[in-house]
């Protein structure tokens, strides 16, 4: 069973949806707290979670797979959303400050595919904040909930596959700690206080993982032997300061 985009819709309508919402919302202020002039782009279903941030934001995008489907956002606005495969998003390289990923990794038929895009689109002081199941967690058990569905991971799987990918793991959060028990009206009442108290004492229950990246970029090596128009401070060595070559050397 895969979750299309009316059934992650329905999910987020439902009362346990708005809790889920709210709780990973608060998260993700604390990534990031100030988006002010930034262009924004979510990947899966991020609609619920991309909405508060259209206030402060450049531009703001949903990216939805063809196996979700998508549906027009946001609704007091021009539609922002739009379908595309994982492979090849349709936005120019480096091009976007912060990428939201959730009901997406998990779920990737190309996932190295998927990694080398976000990679290609996200600028180089960018970030990217990726939220999956937690493969040791209950929510990825709850099949009727869109955390039960997909690859789960635990946070070393998925730290070093976003590694192995040409990124840098910044921050890792545990999170969404209140048990999947949407008929409880005591789980319900007590979600938030059960998120603050339960990641002290029980984070490997957490029923997802939330780790933010960076692009890891190397410097271009010249090997050529013949110096590069790289340009170096030498005052102390030639009292006078000036540009030389990359390969320069005082040694005849």
């Amino acid at each position: 069973m895969y979750f299309s985009i009316s059934d992650l819709q329905n999910f987020y309508d439902s009362d346990i949806g708005d809790i889920v919402q709210g709780i990973l919302q608060t998260h993700i202020n604390e990534f990031w707290p100030d988006m002010y002039g930034l262009r924004v782009m979510g990947c899966g279903y991020a609609a619920p979670y991309l909405t508060p941030l259209c206030k402060d934001a450049e531009r703001v995008l949903a990216m939805t797979t063809p196996k979700q489907g998508a549906s027009q956002w946001c609704a007091d606005q021009k539609n922002m959303a739009f379908i595309s495969n994982e492979f090849r998003i349709p936005l120019e390289s480096s091009s976007v400050d912060r990428i939201l990923l959730i009901h997406h990794l998990e779920h990737c038929d190309h996932l190295r595919e998927s990694l080398q895009e976000i990679w290609r689109v996200l600028k180089s002081n960018g970030r990217f904040l990726v939220i999956v199941p937690n493969r040791m967690g209950v929510w990825s058990k709850a099949d009727w909930s869109p955390f039960g569905h997909g690859h789960p991971f635990t946070a070393s799987q998925l730290g070093a596959y976003l590694r192995d990918n040409m990124f840098v793991q910044e921050r890792h959060k545990a999170a969404l700690f209140v048990p999947p028990m949407p008929d409880s009206p005591i789980m319900m009442k007590s979600a938030h206080f059960i998120e603050r108290m339960a990641g002290n004492i029980f984070p490997f229950v957490a029923g997802v993982h939330m780790m933010e990246m960076s692009k890891q970029i190397y410097a271009k090596v010249d090997k050529t032997g013949t110096g590069s128009a790289v340009l170096a401070k030498t005052k102390e060595l030639l009292q006078g300061g000036g540009a030389v070559p990359q390969n320069f050397s005082l040694k005849k």
